[in-house]
């Protein structure tokens, strides 16, 4: 049976791309989640996790957020508010998805692995077309965690000018897509937003213009 790697090895292979017990509790005041004093173990043993730790991040998730409140895009989007001159980083000013079923997600409180960079030979590719490329989308929840933890850990704003394909859908099986906190053209303001991909339905047409 193959030995289980310690946290202390599983950190050093990592590096800055690890967010465990330690760095969560060190950003607790800007980002207080709720950490187990026995936290679940990381379920790979090290010769599988060596072949992703240059371009993935290992971070721990939680589902519950200051006050024994549940952890989701609703009291995420509570707590770093709306408004980047009043408090960075923080969500794009959006109300569209406040009914949505996805914003009360939770994130289940284990061990996640999730790519740092977009793949290049996934940009502008139809999101349906990528699942058969066989690649799995994260939830929203777990990219909206994974960003602002990894902000106030590394001081680095992932996904800056990128969207990332999420595996939620809204009530019209619209496919959520997540990131790009600042507008590379400068129109909107910074935020880390959350948007839907509209696929076509009976109720898009068009009319005849004479003029």
């Amino acid at each position: 049976m193959e030995r289980t790697a310690s946290i202390a090895e599983i950190k050093s292979l990592f590096g800055n791309n690890f967010i465990g017990v330690d760095e969560l509790r060190t950003i607790s005041s800007v980002f207080p989640v709720h950490i187990d004093a026995t936290p679940p173990p990381v379920n790979r043993p090290i010769h599988a996790l060596e072949e992703y730790a240059k371009d993935y991040m290992l971070i721990l998730g939680s589902d519950v957020f200051k006050g024994n409140q549940p952890l989701n895009l609703m009291s995420l989007r509570e707590h770093f508010g709306i408004n980047p001159e009043m408090a960075a980083p923080c969500f794009y000013n959006q109300d569209w998805y406040l009914a949505e079923d996805f914003m009360q997600k939770n994130l289940e409180p284990k061990w996640y692995l999730l790519k740092k960079e977009v793949r290049h030979d996934t940009r502008a590719v139809l999101p349906d077309n990528l699942l058969k490329m066989d690649i799995r989308f994260p939830s929203a929840i777990l990219c909206a965690y994974t960003f602002f933890a990894y902000y106030f850990a590394r001081n680095e704003l992932l996904w800056y000018h990128d969207f990332i394909w999420c595996n939620d859908t809204d009530h019209n099986n619209d496919r959520i897509y997540v990131g790009k906190y600042n507008d590379i053209d400068g129109v909107n303001k910074d935020g880390f937003s959350i948007h839907r991909h509209l696929s076509l339905r009976s109720c898009y047409g068009a009319i005849n213009s004479i003029e």
